[in-house]
């Protein structure tokens, strides 16, 4: 017998035939004899139309109410699989984030989980009983809902198999694995077995979008083993129900990992901004007096590249933000020109950071060189680039996109079983 949670995300969940097909593997883990716990998100689409009510309601709106408006989808879906699996004869109960208590800080509608008491759900395990958790939110300070930030059921569904001490935490979805990169882009990429937590890391956060960024970082700091599964497949298909290795993609430590490709995988990340500040007065302190304000006002930097004059007085200082943080960082800048001591700022949008991921480079030279030949190869010039030490990321036009992943991908060996 083992504990097991499962997460059912948007579209696993989308209506009621949904919702049966995903009791069916619940069943399945129960009928295999091991404890379930299962996270599931707001029935697809569902947190876009209670965003829009509180948004319609006031632009402005308290994010309390606002927690406690869109924590609702997740409690509906809760409530619904609770109930399909009591159809189905086993014996469960929804748990919202309050009643379990998951203890969050006070940033609502960002809240970050600090303590979950597991303590009842295991004692409820004893009883045969499998717990239905509505994800994304938790209880504030202030004894309030707190949402999670979008994505968070990603991040429940990890935390809660930690505080359980789980010995998987399934994450279903509509993909089927981690996949070398896109297939929307690159039709010859393929699905990993297993891909070490650092490497999922940074390709949640240059722009695979099949986890959430903070849910990687739970997984890897309390080391939970975490399978990325299709909801959609048959449950009773033969290897669903295999414990060891199910199909789908094994996100785990590096020492589980037998054979180290040198790259894992290609990510990218469109509608980057590129602002560029001319003629930034040379001087300690600088940097500290452009980067400060935009971080205090919430934009995510990202690339950075000074170029120092050869008299050693002036600077240009060039970084990236995501293009809907670029009108923010626009207003930031000229409000602490003063202070920033520039010139001119100039920017441009329609970029793109590609980006080469893999726990092999560590050991490996010349990867980097690869990359720029062959990207040169194409006639696609780089804007920008930035390292560390298992990715390499590379800014573009972004009309070169497809061509710069297909490219990567091919270089690396990647299409190659």
């Amino acid at each position: 017998m083992a504990r097991l949670v499962l997460k059912f995300g948007g579209t696993s969940v989308a209506d009621i035939d949904r919702i049966r097909n995903v009791a069916r593997h619940v069943k399945r883990e129960v009928d295999a004899g091991h404890q379930v716990a299962v996270v599931v998100s707001a029935m697809s689409g569902k947190t876009n139309e209670l965003v829009g009510w509180c948004t319609q309601a006031s632009a402005m709106h308290d994010a309390r109410e606002y927690d406690a408006v869109v924590a609702s989808g997740e409690q509906v879906t809760a409530g619904l699989l609770a109930i399909t699996l009591q159809n189905m004869g086993i014996n469960a109960r929804s748990w919202q984030g309050w009643q379990i208590p998951i203890r969050t800080d006070g940033a609502h509608a960002s809240a970050r989980i600090q303590e979950i008491d597991g303590s009842e759900i295991v004692r409820r395990f004893g009883e045969g009983q499998v717990a239905v958790i509505a994800g994304f939110q938790g209880l504030a300070p202030d004894n309030r809902i707190a949402t999670l930030g979008r994505g968070g059921s990603d991040t429940s569904a990890v935390a809660v198999a930690a505080a359980l001490k789980a010995d998987r935490c399934d994450i279903y979805t509509d993909v089927d694995g981690v996949y070398t990169t896109d297939p929307r882009i690159e039709p010859k990429a393929r699905r990993m077995a297993r891909v070490s937590f650092e490497e999922m890391l940074e390709m949640a956060s240059l722009g695979a979008k099949v986890l959430q960024v903070r849910s990687v970082e739970l997984a890897m700091v309390h080391k939970v083993r975490t399978f990325v599964r299709s909801s959609f497949a048959d449950p009773d298909a033969p290897g669903m129900g295999d414990f060891l290795n199910p199909p789908g993609t094994l996100i785990c430590d590096e020492d589980e990992i037998v054979e180290q490709q040198v790259v894992t995988g290609i990510a990218y990340a469109k509608d980057e901004a590129q602002i560029s500040l001319r003629r930034v007065e040379d001087q300690p302190g600088v940097a500290a007096a452009i980067f400060g304000p935009l971080a205090d006002a919430g934009v995510n930097v990202d690339m950075i590249v000074q170029n120092v004059s050869e008299d050693g007085t002036r600077t240009d200082m060039t970084f990236t933000v995501p293009a809907g943080d670029l009108a923010k960082a626009q207003k930031v800048i000229e409000d602490a020109k003063a202070s920033m001591r520039f010139d001119v700022v100039q920017s441009e949008r329609g970029l793109t950071k590609v980006s080469v991921i893999g726990i092999g480079m560590r050991s490996h030279t010349g990867v980097a060189a690869t990359a720029f030949k062959a990207l040169a190869g194409r006639g696609i010039n780089i804007r920008a680039i930035t390292t560390s030490e298992i990715k390499i990321s590379i800014l573009i036009d972004g009309e070169y996109t497809e061509l710069a992943v297909r490219t990567l991908h091919s270089v690396y060996g990647l299409d190659k079983a």
